[in-house]
């Protein structure tokens, strides 16, 4: 079939993006091309919110086929975690076919270049965007996640956050030359001249394991930058959120074809029910790299089985805000109060321990107890979620059974300076939704340390009192440093503090946010700007978004002739 998509269209097209996007991580300033308000959306061609809402209703209950090679089975199953069937049946694939298959396309790919590479995943991106209505229900009700943050997470961050990749990529890519002439001065002989050609290879097939809580907004990076670089990709969503995946291989293998490149280079492996495919998947020879989101149990797997294949992983740590002392304590009890409930704290970023010196801290309302700053650290959750209406549209639903359980456990773990309630959702009566749990811990006693030095994935947090704040510092650098951390936040007025917290973060390589009182909070990053993980401590063995993270998808082969 003839090519729908010149490259002359896709250049004079997207050209333009990605010189801002280069721009953009050159700066590190804001910037994005994907509108965040979802009346931003509806015209040229786009998805408004009616036709959004039509268009995810229409999936339900029906099969999506995306035309793959090797289909013998249709799977599903997925139940939205407000408690919708959505009855989505997606193709099984049998490997030993959809693979070969896959490479077969990687040639043109990779003689496409750099740049057409580029342009032609800026046009799967954009056709995501003029979708993103539909994308953000798809998100909706897999993840739990509420309508607005589907909408803005699963919607333009995530297609940032696989810009962003597409990006690193393109820059990684040229850095060499794709000729060079090369002439060595002989002295009085005739100098030595070669020609050089330079060109970027693609390591193989990629995998990316999606996963349940953002499966765009963690699945982009890694499709896009193996993509870019010349990977065919196969994408293995995490079971219970099929439906955003599915939808986005279905439009990137549709740009691949129009563009006259082989659809199969991106393909979908949904599972049965149980038969845990990843494995399988990731130490089969033909998959040469990996993204991965997801437990540390599993992440530590990958890393030490899947020898083959170059692997990128995002799995669990423990984050900790320090509060020794506020400049403005109002700001700080808010700003923290809305960082513990979003998303019900099922966010791979949410401060999990607040580190608190037990002797209290300093403040512009004058000196605060330990026992104070905890009672208003829960009194300002309890204001913010108070509604339930906003509850409601902050929380979003529990998006598993483990992550309730682990609410419920928590109460047995210390004292309770803030009780988890149960939300009714009237539009979604099954939905579990639940208020943040705040417990009291001893940082000086072992049996509290158990506890505040596991990852405890969901809304609950604990404030533990340390006897100073060196010991504060310190327990902060241990956390880092055993488990792992892809957020660390601190409140301080003293310069000494601050810098003592700052050598930490730098020495045991964890991203920082201080004093945070406005509407930037800890949990959240800006593509082209933030660095989300920074693959220098146990949480991530990499960083969205960096050159590390391009650079080895691919190898740079050269070709060299006399001149």
């Amino acid at each position: 079939m003839p090519a729908e998509l010149t490259a002359h269209e896709l250049i004079a097209a997207h050209r333009p993006t990605l010189d801002q996007a280069l721009e953009a991580i050159r700066t590190r300033a804001y910037w994005s091309p994907h509108p965040e308000h979802p009346k931003a959306y509806g015209e040229n061609g786009s998805l408004d919110m009616a036709a959004g809402k039509a268009a995810f209703d229409a999936l339900l209950g029906n099969r999506l086929d995306l035309g793959q090679p090797g289909t013998d089975d249709w799977v599903g199953g997925e139940v939205s975690p407000y408690g919708i069937e959505l009855g989505v049946e997606y193709p099984h694939a049998d490997l030993d076919a959809l693979l070969p298959a896959m490479k077969a396309g990687q040639k043109a790919w990779r003689d496409a270049g750099a740049e057409i590479r580029a342009v032609v995943c800026l046009e799967i991106l954009k056709r995501i965007s003029d979708r993103t209505h539909e994308f953000a229900h798809a998100v909706m009700h897999t993840s739990g996640q509420a309508f607005m943050m589907a909408f803005q997470a699963g919607g333009p961050h995530a297609q940032d956050r696989g810009l962003e990749a597409v990006a690193y990529a393109y820059v990684e890519q040229v850095r060499t030359p794709d000729t060079a002439e090369w002439t060595k001065p002989q002295g009085k002989r005739d100098p030595l001249a070669l020609t050089k050609r330079f060109t970027p290879v693609p390591r193989g097939t990629g995998l990316v394991i999606g996963c349940n809580t953002f499966p765009t907004w963690n699945g982009y990076p890694g499709l896009f930058a193996s993509l870019a670089t010349g990977n065919a990709v196969l994408v293995k969503p995490h079971p219970r959120a099929v439906l955003p995946l599915a939808l986005t291989v279905q439009v990137a293998r549709s740009v691949l074809a129009e563009a006259g490149f082989d659809p199969n280079l991106v393909a979908l492996a949904a599972e049965r029910p149980g038969e845990g495919i990843a494995k399988t998947l990731a130490t089969r020879p033909e998959i040469r790299i990996i993204d991965y989101t997801g437990s540390t149990e599993f992440g530590d797997w990958l890393e030490a089985n899947a020898r083959q294949a170059q692997v990128y992983t995002e799995k669990a740590g423990v984050n900790s805000v320090f509060v020794e002392s506020a400049g403005d304590y109002k700001g700080m009890l808010a700003n923290l109060a809305f960082s513990l409930s979003l998303y019900s704290g099922q966010m791979c970023t949410t401060p999990q321990n607040l580190l608190i010196p037990r002797d209290g801290i300093r403040t512009d309302e004058g000196p605060k107890t330990y026992d104070e700053v905890v009672a208003d650290i829960a009194r300002a959750v309890d204001g913010l979620l108070g509604d339930d209406a906003r509850a409601n549209a902050l929380l979003g639903a529990i998006v598993n059974p483990d992550v309730k359980a682990r609410v419920e456990a928590a109460a047995g773990l210390g004292e309770v300076a803030l009780a988890s309630r149960e939300v009714t959702n009237p539009e979604f009566p099954g939905a579990v939704v639940r208020t943040p749990v705040l417990v009291k811990l001893d940082g000086a006693k072992p049996d509290d340390e158990a506890a505040y030095m596991s990852e405890c994935f969901g809304p609950v947090s604990f404030a533990v009192a340390v006897d100073s704040a060196a010991d504060g510092v310190e327990l902060l650098r241990r956390t880092i440093r055993e488990k792992g951390a892809m957020t660390v936040g601190a409140y301080t007025t003293d310069e000494e503090v601050e810098q003592a917290v700052q050598e930490v973060c730098l020495e045991e390589a964890a991203q920082l946010s201080l004093n945070l009182v406005g509407g930037v909070y800890v949990n959240q990053t800006a593509a082209f700007s933030d660095f989300h993980g920074s693959g220098g401590n146990p949480a991530a063995n990499s960083a969205l978004c960096d050159g590390a993270f391009v650079a080895n998808r691919f190898r740079v082969v050269e070709v060299r002739r006399e001149a």
